[in-house]
Formats: structure tokens, C-alpha cells, sequence
């Protein structure tokens, strides 16, 4: 596994990285088999949140014995300093250790700041010096609030979504971080599973050579595939960059990344799924897209009230309702 110096933080860790939203949904013995395993190959860099269910308690469990060995990354969306304090405190018992390698602020609205009035920003200085939080990091999905927090200067570590199917503005935050000495991590390599060509993906991100992407793997065949890549890095050459081209005109314009920050719907629509349904219906099974259960969940469409929550939510602004309206009538076209 090739290493980089991880921005002003100034660990060493591996270029490839583990997105742990995925092992929520695999038994604990699977998840526990499969860090593990990742760990074996030369991961050191495993990302998750306070508010991804039992994630942080799988990482405890799987490196149990280990802590010197990972870099550990977590996040609170904590609007509060008390509540910071509470997320990062279970973050702490949940992964079995005493500090945390990368503290970050969980998709902010804004910029937090020392000396704020939310005191938010002071909270995580007053964990540091604790030895609670070894670095402070952001995660954000809106660009101008990426670059504010990179100019700020207040963070070692910078997480947003990079992919080939990123804007030339969004790609020139990598050459802003690197100027800054702020360490990346990439998240959305696959913009959460939209894109299927994880070799493509790969040579497109290894351009950047300060990138870490997080991929979120659940099963061990994904991680022998990236490892595998790691191991011989993919050329980016002309058959790889047909499938980008290809991809980038099919998917152009506004859609759906599956962040999920739009979640939860009075209407119980599955959002992320549905605001992308005509995309995935040619990269995943149409046995189980246009089965009995997807049928239902798309008819669920109808009972929008455009309440507005998911609109106020989207980090990127999409018409959400309008976007759910549109895949529904392609859905049934396609029956």
C-alpha cells in the first residue's frame, strides 16, 4: 500500500481508505472479518460518524488490541457544545479508545470558528487539549463551504465528495488543500453506487495524489477489488476515460448523490433510491428495481405534500419533489 503524509496532521497513512457506512448492514462477524482483512492490506484510514448507527461500535470490536495501528476519523453534527461533548464522548467508548485521530464537524450549515457564538469550534479546541481529538477536520458537501473552511485555516483535514463526476471547481479544491497543507478525504468515489466502474473511478482519483478516498465496502469481494487496483494502479488511459465520458453526458445536470441528509421523509419515500431510480435501472438488477417492493416504494411518490424538508436540507439544492415526480413517471415507462 503506497502512504502519503496526511496534510499538516503529518501522519503517514495508506491511499486507499474505509468508508464504515456500509458494515451497518453486514453482521458483526462480517464486519469485524472484513476491517480486519483491510487493515491486513494496508488501510490505516477508517472514517464514520457518531449518528452511523453501530458502525463505531464494529470498529471498537474489530480493533480491539489495535489502536496504535488505525487512523480513526468520526464526525458530530452536534449543534450544541454540550451535545459535541456527549457525541464525542460515546464516539470514544463506542471505538474503545481514548482519543480520537480526526475530530470533524458533520456537513455544517457554516464555517465553525474559534470564538463563535454557537461555541461549537471551542468545545472540540477544549477536547484537544483533553487528548481527546488529536486533529480537527470538516465535512461538507457544499463547495463554498469547503473552500471557506480551507482558508480558515482551522482544519487539519477537509472531507468532500470527489468523483469523476465532479465539477472542475469541486476538483479544484484538491490544489487548495494541497497549497493549505489540509489532508483530503474523498468520499462518494462511486456517488453512492450511481457510478459502477470502480476501476474507473480509481485511475480518475489517483491523479490526486493527496486525495484518501473512503470507499464503503460491505463486502469482501469490494475490498479485493480496490486493494487489488492499489496494488497495480490503473492507468487512466483511453478505455478508462470512454467509460468516464460516457458517464459524465448520461449523468450530467443535477441529480441525486444519496447523501441522505434529506432523510427522513413524512411521506416515507426512500429518497436516495428514488431520485436516481432511472440511473440505476441500467447499473443494478431490474429484477429487484421492478419487483413488488420498488413498485410500492415509488408509488409512495404520490404522496408528497412538498413539505419542504428535503429541500431545506439537500446540500445541493435540488427540487427534490420535482426530481421524485420525474423518476417516478420514467420508473412506470419502464415496466
Amino acid at each position: 500500500m503506497e502512504h502519503i503524509t496526511f496534510g499538516k496532521t503529518g501522519l503517514r497513512v495508506g491511499r486507499t481508505g474505509f468508508g464504515c457506512i456500509p458494515i451497518q448492514r453486514i453482521s458483526y462477524e462480517e464486519s469485524t472479518a472484513l476491517l480486519r482483512r483491510a487493515h491486513e492490506y494496508g488501510v490505516t484510514v477508517f472514517d464514520t460518524a457518531n449518528g452511523y448507527t453501530t458502525s463505531e461500535e464494529r470498529i471498537g470490536i474489530a480493533f480491539k488490541g489495535m489502536r496504535e495501528q488505525v487512523v480513526l476519523c468520526t464526525k458530530s453534527g452536534a449543534k450544541t457544545p454540550g451535545d459535541l461533548m456527549t457525541h464525542l464522548d460515546n464516539s470514544l467508548k463506542m471505538m474503545g479508545t481514548d482519543y480520537v485521530d480526526v475530530f470533524q464537524f458533520h456537513n455544517p450549515g457554516s464555517v465553525p470558528a474559534p470564538g463563535s457564538a454557537d461555541g461549537l469550534y471551542d468545545a472540540v479546541l477544549a477536547a484537544r487539549a483533553q487528548g481527546k481529538v488529536r486533529h480537527i477536520g470538516i465535512s461538507a458537501h457544499k463547495r463554498e463551504v469547503a473552500e471557506e473552511a480551507v482558508k480558515s485555516g482551522h482544519f487539519a483535514v477537509l472531507q468532500f465528495p470527489f468523483s469523476y463526476l465532479s465539477t472542475q471547481e469541486e476538483m479544484a479544491l484538491a490544489n487548495l488543500c494541497r497549497a493549505h497543507d489540509v489532508g483530503i478525504l474523498g468520499m462518494k468515489a462511486l456517488c453512492g453506487g450511481i457510478l459502477t466502474n470502480a476501476k474507473a473511478a480509481f485511475a480518475f482519483l489517483r491523479q490526486y495524489e493527496n486525495i484518501v478516498p473512503i470507499w464503503g465496502m460491505q463486502e469482501m469481494a469490494q475490498l479485493e477489488e480496490i486493494v487489488g487496483y492499489e496494488k497495480n494502479p490503473p492507468p487512466l488511459d483511453g478505455a478508462l476515460r470512454a467509460v468516464i465520458d460516457a458517464d459524465r453526458k448520461e449523468l450530467a445536470g443535477q441529480f441525486c448523490r444519496a447523501c441522505g441528509y434529506c432523510l427522513p421523509c413524512p411521506a416515507e419515500i426512500p429518497i436516495p433510491m428514488a431520485a436516481r431510480m432511472s440511473f440505476l435501472l441500467g447499473r443494478m438488477r431490474r429484477d429487484v428495481l421492478q419487483g413488488e417492493m420498488w413498485q410500492g416504494n415509488m408509488r409512495k411518490i404520490d404522496h408528497c405534500t412538498d413539505c419542504g424538508h428535503c429541500k431545506a436540507h439537500c446540500p445541493y439544492t435540488l427540487d427534490v419533489p420535482t426530481l421524485l415526480k420525474r423518476q417516478q413517471e420514467a420508473y412506470f415507462k419502464q415496466l
